[in-house]
C-alpha cells in the first residue's frame, strides 16, 4: 500500500499526546521517560521546571536512541503554562483524599482518552519522584490515574509509571470507543482555567465560597464540570451566568484582573 491516507489518523493521535513531567529530579529517570515514550511513537515531552538539566550525560545515557525526544522537549515555568493547548490532562497519583475523587484505573483513562487524542491536544502528567503532583496541580486536570500497586510499596518508578500508562494508550486504540466525547471539539485548559477564575470572583463576590478557602467547593464544581467534557460554546454559556452575576452585585470582571488574582 502506497498511500499514506490510512497511517494519517495515527500519527495525529501520536503527535496529540502530550507526556508531562513537573519538576523531575533525576536526569536519569528522565532519561528513560524519553526511552519509554518512543517506545511507544510517542515524542511530545514537557518539562515543567526540571530540577536537573534534562540534556545532561546521565539522561542521554538512559535514553538511548530516543535522544531526540530527549533533545525536542519543552521546558515551562508552570504547568498552567505547559497545559494551555490541551483539552483533556490526566493527573497521576497514588494518593487519596477529599480532592482526590474519582480516580481511574490506568485501563479507564486509556479508554476515555482514546476518543478524544484522536483530534485533540491531550497530556498525562506526572508528578516529583519524592512528592507527587500538588493538589493546586492536580486542579489542573480533569481526570485522576492511580496504578493499583501493592500497599507494601505503592510508589512506582517514574518512567515505569510513564510506560504503563502508555501500554495502556496503546492498547486502547483496538478497543471500542466511549461515544460520550466523540465528535465534541472540548475547550482549551487555558480556556477552563479562566472560566474557574472567573467563577471564582464572581461567586465570592455573592459570599457563596469562603474568603479564607474559596478552592475547597470550587473544586467540588471543577470535578462536576471535568466529567462533562466542556466546549467552548458551553464555557462561554457559564460564563454568561457569571457576567449576570457580576452585574447583579456591581463587580465587572476584567481580563485584567483575573489575571491579578491569579498571580
Amino acid at each position: 500500500m502506497t498511500s499514506t491516507e490510512g497511517t494519517e489518523p495515527q500519527n495525529r493521535e501520536k503527535s496529540n499526546l502530550a507526556v508531562v513531567l513537573v519538576e523531575p529530579q533525576g536526569a536519569l529517570n528522565v532519561g528513560s521517560v524519553c526511552r519509554a515514550m518512543l517506545n511507544f511513537g510517542y515524542t511530545d515531552l514537557r518539562l515543567v521546571n526540571p530540577q536537573v538539566d534534562h540534556l545532561s550525560h546521565d539522561a542521554r545515557l538512559m535514553a538511548v536512541k530516543a535522544a531526540v525526544v530527549l533533545e525536542s522537549a519543552r521546558v515551562f515555568d508552570s504547568l498552567k503554562d505547559a497545559l494551555a493547548d490541551c483539552v483533556l490532562s490526566f493527573g497521576t497519583t497514588r494518593r487519596f483524599g477529599r480532592y482526590r475523587e474519582g480516580l481511574l484505573h490506568p485501563t479507564e483513562a486509556a479508554s476515555r482518552l482514546s476518543p478524544v487524542v484522536q483530534e485533540n491536544p491531550v497530556a498525562l502528567v506526572f508528578g516529583r519522584e519524592d512528592r507527587g503532583l500538588f493538589t493546586s496541580e492536580l486542579d489542573l486536570c480533569q481526570h485522576f490515574i492511580t496504578i493499583p500497586t501493592d500497599e507494601n510499596l505503592p510508589s512506582m518508578n517514574l518512567a515505569q509509571a510513564v510506560s504503563l500508562c502508555l501500554y495502556e494508550v496503546s492498547q486502547a486504540k483496538g478497543r471500542q470507543k466511549d461515544h460520550t466525547t466523540e465528535g465534541k471539539k472540548l475547550a482549551s485548559n487555558e480556556t477552563l482555567e479562566s472560566m474557574y477564575q472567573h467563577m471564582r470572583q464572581s461567586l465570592l463576590h455573592i459570599g457563596y465560597l469562603d474568603p479564607q478557602n474559596p478552592d475547597h467547593i470550587l473544586r467540588a464544581f471543577r470535578r462536576i464540570l471535568s466529567r462533562s467534557g466542556l466546549n467552548d460554546r458551553e464555557v462561554r454559556v457559564l460564563r454568561g451566568l457569571f457576567n449576570q452575576i457580576d452585574l447583579f452585585t456591581g463587580h465587572k470582571v476584567t481580563r485584567k484582573s483575573l489575571r491579578e488574582n491569579d498571580e
